[in-house]
């Protein structure tokens, strides 16, 4: 028996699926349903053409949830194909520009039987790896959560509360936040008395200059300012009551994430190797490890890492033009989590803050300089976790030292 390949184009509660043989015929396919019913029938789909679940190849636009979840592990090989490839392989079956799930579950099988060395596998993360990337996902999603509430709440005080913008530089700190609760209006501000914001000030966690912090806070809400009608004010202070008391509760769901999310991390035996880089603290070097995942066969160099990390650049050249851009289409988490930690090795690292001059004195703009700073960490990433090394500042940047000599 031979290989087989399919084409997976997956939906909430359904999926399709095209199944065809070396040459191209098709000898399966149809809607299967979520869960396992589908995967059921999908086995009989396939059993009947291969003796080996390593023979069936599938293409599909996702690498994650339970269905795919459950072809991975049943040892198929699927590949993770970007949707924006997908739509380029349609061009080549149709140039009216029809689209269809079954359509699209076939070009995606033509995909799998004659490009499949151009793609990826899905990684074989562990469960520990897997959990990790859960974990710093969503904490990341609930500080990203937490910054649109607080650019809410801005907007909404700029609009009739104008005095707790000049008391408070950032809304989303515990200070601003215990301040409004019990004065969410230009009228409770003011009547606020000194007592009454220290004490406010000690219950929210200050321990530090609070007489002088509460008398500035009382200052700026008492300033003269342009306010809107008693009506307006009230209804405008009971939507920051309610942003105030959503931001107050993302900051505890995030806070109880980290402690969960460090747990878990440190129970990673990449972890210790991971810290031991600079600019990697624990937060960051979850997302990192989540991101890139912990499968050592993942990334045959480090070139195909920096690739994926988004932080190698492109080359468009043709005839004389030739024009070196940032990658677009990347793991847009993961690249934040490097530029992130470029821009924190700065101040920890020697090396990386003389190749970041390096390339501003060439005249490379400072996001650039951290790309190109960014990339060169993730080789050094890569070199630690392939030989199992901790980082050494000397050995990382030995090369570089030895040309300035």
């Amino acid at each position: 028996m031979g290989k087989v390949f399919v084409g997976h184009d997956w939906a909430e509660d359904h999926h399709d699926v095209f199944v065809e043989d070396e040459m191209g015929r098709k000898i399966g396919g149809g809607r299967l349903s979520e869960g396992i019913d589908g995967v059921a029938r999908f086995h009989e789909l396939v059993a009947d053409h291969v003796d080996d679940p390593a023979d069936v190849v599938i293409a599909s636009e996702t690498d994650r949830g339970l269905f795919v979840n459950a072809l991975v592990a049943a040892g198929y090989t699927v590949l993770a194909v970007n949707p924006m490839s997908t739509s380029r392989y349609r061009e080549r079956f149709s140039t009216s520009g029809a689209k269809s799930d079954p359509g699209d579950a076939k070009v995606l099988a033509e995909l799998a039987r004659t490009d499949a060395h151009l793609h990826r596998p899905i990684a074989g993360d562990s469960e520990l790896g897997e959990a990790i990337k859960v974990l710093a996902r969503a904490h990341q999603t609930l500080i990203w959560t937490r910054q649109r509430q607080t650019n809410q709440l801005r907007s909404s005080l700029r609009e009739f509360y104008p005095a707790a913008l000049e008391a408070f530089d950032e809304l989303g700190g515990r200070d601003s936040l215990a301040i409004l609760a019990i004065a969410s209006t230009p009228v409770a501000g003011r009547q606020l008395s000194l007592s009454k914001i220290s004490a406010t000030l000690r219950r929210a966690g200050r321990q530090r200059r609070i007489e002088q912090r509460a008398a500035e806070i009382q200052t700026a809400l008492r300033s003269d300012q342009l306010e809107a009608p008693i009506l307006i004010a009230d209804a405008m202070g009971a939507t920051v009551a309610a942003l105030v008391a959503v931001i107050g509760e993302l900051t505890t769901q995030i806070a109880s994430l980290e402690a969960k999310l460090a747990d878990r991390f440190e129970q990673h035996p990449d972890a210790k190797i991971i810290r031991s880089l600079p600019g990697l603290g624990m937060t960051l070097g979850a997302r990192v490890l989540g991101e890139f995942g912990d499968d050592p066969n993942r990334y045959e160099d480090a070139k195909s890492r920096k690739n994926y990390s988004g932080m190698s650049p492109i080359t468009k050249a043709s005839g004389k033009h030739k024009v070196v851009l940032a990658r677009y289409a990347r793991n847009r988490r993961l690249s934040d989590a490097c530029y992130l930690w470029a821009f924190a090795t700065l101040t920890r690292s020697p090396g990386a803050r003389a190749f970041y001059d390096e390339h501003r004195a060439r005249g490379d703009t400072h996001s650039r300089a951290l790309r190109a700073l960014a990339n060169r960490l993730v080789g050094i990433l890569h070199g630690c976790l392939r030989h199992h090394t901790l980082y050494d500042e000397h050995t990382a940047w030995a090369h570089r030292q030895q040309q300035a000599a």
